[in-house]
């Protein structure tokens, strides 16, 4: 029997498109439209579609692949997630007191993620808005000197693996085994140091703008403003420097060429994000299609219970020498 299911495509007043959608089958309704949401994410950037009761992990991946297609596994987390099903990710953990600045996720892997669902499951009782900034405005909204240089050098994340902070190097390469790490970073462009208590330290080259691989916009796609020392709190950066050194942060960002980023570049950055973002007004069971590389993703501080997953899709390889 076909499965009875109607979509009204609108739009909301920060120009988000939102496909309406009654459905008895929420997983035959995106098996029969993935096409249709996709081109709707091409225009757009992204799409929210309400309606399909995604109220749990089982109905959240079957729609993901649906949608999707083959799930990606994720690697080089910077913070703990859980796996509820298998490629299906909880949102990091990240204080709920604290907003999420905005990035493209996983933009320093190499494959990247192309293409990144969030199903709503629970959107917490106050705040906890997901934002999204359109990396191409971004882009044309950043300092012409600042663009060009970044475009010229690229970007470097340099990460520092323990037990205590972030996430460790097992949670976040799926393994015990240091080889396997090793192995893992050398195919994937990242240098690793192994240190005497049995941390770890990497450094990896990226580009800082790329040419969208569908429709070949330039986009802004990085995240060297969210992983950035000086986007941590003051108070928590003096400890945590303090505590294992300025080379010993979780994660800190550079220019490609080695330079340090004054705090004053990331302040730009982020206010550009803000400067163009959108809100998402969403509910418990909707699902939202972000491109990750046209589209950066952040979060507000919110309160109560939030439970948001994750899937990600459609891997996009990093240009060659951390280069456009």
């Amino acid at each position: 029997m076909r499965t009875a299911a109607t979509v009204d495509l609108t739009e909301t007043a920060e120009g988000l498109p939102v496909l309406a959608v009654r459905a008895d089958d929420a997983a035959a309704w995106a098996g029969r439209h993935p096409g249709d949401i996709r081109d709707v994410v091409d225009v757009h950037g992204a799409v929210l579609v309400t309606g399909l009761g995604l109220h749990d992990d089982v109905r959240a991946a079957e729609v993901f692949a649906a949608v999707g297609g083959e799930p990606m596994v994720e690697r080089e987390a910077f913070a703990a997630r859980t796996e509820p099903r298998p490629r299906v990710y909880s949102s990091s953990a990240w204080p709920a007191t604290e907003p999420m600045c905005h990035h493209h996720e996983l933009s320093y892997a190499d494959p990247a993620p192309g293409l990144v669902l969030f199903a709503c499951l629970a959107p917490g009782d106050a705040g906890g808005t997901i934002t999204l900034a359109d990396a191409a405005a971004v882009l044309s909204g950043l300092p012409a000197d600042l663009v060009a240089r970044f475009e010229r050098t690229g970007w470097l994340l340099t990460r520092a693996y323990s037990e205590e902070i972030g996430a460790s190097w097992v949670d976040a390469f799926g393994t015990y085994d240091r080889n396997a790490v090793d192995s893992y970073c050398s195919t994937h462009g990242i240098e690793t140091a192994w240190q005497p208590d049995g941390g770890l330290r990497t450094r990896q080259h990226r580009a800082a703008v790329v040419r969208h691989p569908r429709t070949g916009i330039s986009c802004w796609f990085n995240q060297v403003a969210f992983l950035s020392e000086w986007t941590l709190d003051p108070d928590v950066r003096d400890y945590l420097v303090e505590e294992y050194g300025a080379d010993g942060l979780p994660f800190t960002t550079a220019y490609g060429d080695g330079d340090r980023i004054p705090e004053d570049v990331i302040t730009t950055i982020n206010g550009v994000y803000d400067d163009v973002a959108r809100p998402v007004a969403w509910q418990a069971g909707d699902l939202l299609v972000v491109d990750n590389v046209r589209t950066a993703h952040g979060r507000d501080a919110y309160t109560g219970p939030r439970d948001v997953l994750v899937g990600l899709a459609e891997p996009v390889a990093q240009p060659a020498g951390g280069a456009r």
